[in-house]
């Protein structure tokens, strides 16, 4: 399905919506793996461009409805081992490349599945393992994902002792009827006692996940978990519109049974979203991005986000992960054990890369900045020689007629119209041959 665009229909269909790179994924290929290979054979263009660490966790107590993500369920304590020792041996690979020998790392973030789905003595483990090639000591930001049911006090402090610094709780919705019928593996009292752990540890930063749209949410239940949230007062709430992907639960039902979308229609995500600015601005939060609330910031930055959305370095390791690294898009080859079997071997796991163009490094940098509601054409201009006001003055003028943005001086402004539905203006800026291509 080609991305959405501005005559996007109301009803959430299958397909994709979220944006999170560019050229899009559908464009990166096995023949472009060449590139990649150079670009790690070869000292980095700048020693002090900024590098993160991508490691992916791929594990799930269950598989829910909505994911699209690359997970594995019933795990066990055997194969997350072999699948711990394959990791540390990917990160080894790497840290031994041209490209990346003797850099820092800025950022790390554990992603999933769900890396708490690990023990305690696993993480404590895997960490061992992967400092015996790289340290986050000096980073300025570990983030690390956790599903409510799988923590314990344990784990939770375990996660302080191993250097994680910004927790991101995946909440969803505080209804056990809702967090059920979308097949979340936890309920609501395991949130509020994860949370209360969470809070008695301390760390730097706390994220709390919502997910506007999920089977069976209502406006009434919707203002309760708003509120909520108001209550637990965490550092950062990210709200996500749900989408429906092709490879999703929900996706194949309703190809196989031939059922209407089970999903809140975009209009109605949109307006819980702006509940959500409104009640959480009202509570002293601002807002970050189209996704993201704040309560300062000064201080609670997504260095994560910041980076990669400014075209850091990102190594990705684990099965199917998505990195960048001088230049090269890739990403991990996307099978569990073919990733196994290819670093037993001792070799890297690279599935598909791309080289993107200046001029398409241009495009992702802009389309996803915007997607924090504001950008300046200052430092487009410092690092693309290009002023992105006359680069991209059409959809620039067409958006702004329909009140999706405001271009002052030198400043390009969402509305909040524009904000709330960012995702659906970000292929206009893309080049003709990609914006009616499937994007993943």
């Amino acid at each position: 399905m080609a991305l959405e665009t501005l005559s996007q229909p109301d009803t959430t269909e299958v397909g994709s919506y979220f944006v999170a790179n560019y050229p899009p994924f559908s464009q990166w290929k096995r023949e472009h793996l060449p590139e990649l290979t150079a670009a790690l054979d070869a000292p980095p263009p700048d020693p002090q461009h900024p590098l993160g660490l991508y490691l992916h966790i791929p594990f799930c107590r269950k598989r829910c409805k909505f994911c699209y993500f690359r997970v594995y369920t019933d795990q066990n304590a055997k194969a997350i081992e072999r699948y711990a020792q394959a990791l540390a041996r990917e990160v080894e690979l790497l840290s031994h490349k041209p490209a990346i020998a003797g850099r820092k790392l800025k950022f790390v973030y554990f992603g999933g599945g769900t890396p708490s789905y690990l023990s305690a003595k696993q993480l404590q483990s895997l960490r061992d393992r992967l400092h015996a090639s790289v340290s986050w000591d000096d980073a300025e930001e570990v983030t690390f994902e956790c599903e409510p049911g799988t923590l314990s006090l344990e784990k939770v402090q375990t996660l302080k002792s191993i250097g994680i610094t910004r927790v991101s709780l995946g909440v969803e919705n505080f209804n056990d009827q809702v967090l059920e019928v979308n097949g979340r593996a936890h309920l609501s009292p395991e949130i509020m006692r994860a949370y209360d752990w969470i809070q008695q540890v301390g760390f730097q930063q706390v994220n709390v996940d919502l997910i506007a749209g999920m089977i069976g949410e209502t406006d009434e239940n919707w203002t309760q978990c708003l509120e909520r949230v108001r209550q637990m007062s965490p550092d950062n709430v990210t709200i996500y519109q749900m989408e429906l992907p092709h490879n999703t639960l929900i996706a194949r039902e309703m190809k196989q049974l031939g059922i209407t979308s089970p999903v809140a229609s975009w209009a109605t995500k949109r307006k819980w979203v702006n509940e959500a600015f409104e009640t959480l601005g009202a509570a002293g939060y601002h807002i970050s991005s189209a996704q993201e609330l704040v309560k300062n910031p000064d201080r609670d930055r997504f260095v994560y986000r910041d980076s990669v959305w400014r075209g850091s370095d990102l190594l990705a390791t684990g099965v199917a992960s998505f990195g960048h690294l001088s230049g090269v898009h890739y990403q991990n080859v996307d099978q569990l054990e073919e990733y196994l079997t290819i670093l037993e071997g001792g070799q890297l796991p690279l599935g598909r890369a791309l080289t993107p163009t200046p001029h398409q490094l241009l495009i992702r940098e802009m389309v996803l900045q915007m997607k924090e509601g504001q950008i300046s054409v200052i430092p487009f201009r410092a690092r693309f020689g290009v002023d992105i006001r006359e680069e991209f003055r059409e959809p620039l003028a067409r958006q702004q007629a329909a009140g999706y943005l405001v271009v002052d001086g030198e400043t390009i402004r969402l509305t909040r119209k524009g904000l709330l539905q960012v995702d659906t203006l970000l292929s206009e800026y893309f080049e003709p041959e990609h914006r009616s291509v499937r994007y993943t």
